[in-house]
Order: C-alpha cells, then sequence, then structure tokens
C-alpha cells in the first residue's frame, strides 16, 4: 500500500507474550481497506470450531488507536465462502479507549470442523474515521419518499 495515496494515523500495538512472533497487521494488497489478523493460539496445537460452535480467537495484541478511530472486525470472504466461518458479531468494533487484546468471535456455520492453527488469517481490521451523532427529539419527522416501508421493500437481488 501506497502511504501516499491515502490519509494515514498511527496505530500503536503492543505484543502480549501468546502473540510474541506473528506479524504485525499487514494490508494484502496495494489498495485494500483492511488489514488481515492472524491467530495467536498456542503452537501445539489447533484450536477446533466445530459446526454450529462459536470461539473467541486471541490476537496476540493490544492497541491504541488515536481518539476519533475506531477498527471494525470483519470476517475475510474466502473464510466465509470456502467453510461457512464468519464473525458472529461482524462487523466487531473496537473503541478508541479500549486498551485490552483484540479478539475475533468466529462462528462455524458450514457442515464440517474447522480447525484454526497458529498464524492463520482470520479476520480483516478496517481502521475508520468516527462521527459522533447528536440527537434531538421532535414533533414529526419530515417526509420522505420511502416513508414507513421496511425489509424488502427497495426489492430484491432476484428483481
Amino acid at each position: 500500500m501506497d502511504p501516499k495515496k491515502y490519509d494515514t494515523c498511527l496505530i500503536e500495538i503492543s505484543w502480549l507474550e501468546h502473540g510474541q512472533g506473528l506479524t504485525l497487521p499487514q494490508y494484502q494488497s496495494a489498495e485494500a481497506a483492511g488489514v488481515d489478523l492472524a491467530a495467536a493460539i498456542s503452537p501445539e496445537g489447533p484450536m477446533l470450531i466445530r459446526p454450529g460452535e462459536r470461539r473467541l480467537v486471541p490476537t496476540g495484541f493490544c492497541m491504541a488507536l488515536p481518539t476519533g478511530f475506531e477498527a471494525q472486525i470483519r470476517p475475510r470472504s474466502g473464510l466465509a465462502l470456502k467453510h461457512g466461518v464468519t464473525i458472529l458479531n461482524a462487523p466487531g468494533t473496537i473503541d478508541s479507549d479500549y486498551r485490552g487484546e483484540v479478539h475475533v468471535l468466529l462462528i462455524n456455520l458450514g457442515e464440517n470442523d474447522f480447525e484454526i492453527e497458529r498464524g492463520m488469517r482470520i479476520a480483516q481490521m478496517v481502521i475508520a474515521p468516527v462521527t459522533v451523532a447528536r440527537f434531538a427529539t421532535v414533533e414529526k419527522l419530515a417526509n420522505s419518499e420511502r416513508g414507513k416501508k421496511g425489509f424488502g421493500s427497495t426489492g430484491y437481488v432476484s428483481d
């Protein structure tokens, strides 16, 4: 990734003992929006996720996001497509004041057991600016063309 083409911010990372030896999160292509996160599980054996089971997978690091930013933890599309493994709370949100270990909450929606080995790329993390909303109570909302039409009201993929 060419940092000259993008706005950048410094993310400080502190490795925990079980994360030692893993590589820093990194972009995998020149225009990738997210960095891959690796599993910091024991080198002695894989972590197993059975079909329907969810597991909290450690990454082995803590970080300090700058004020005004968040980190979104998102699924890796290949794991979802090939194995049915995704992030249960996608996207997971990490706030700038959190200093604990980054974990990834994976769920196996596939039909087979899924093994996670140390260093396996399990998720991606996107750093994004935060907009702080202000809320105000009003007597009536302005009309819109859509109005109260909800789920499915704008059409389906097969339309």
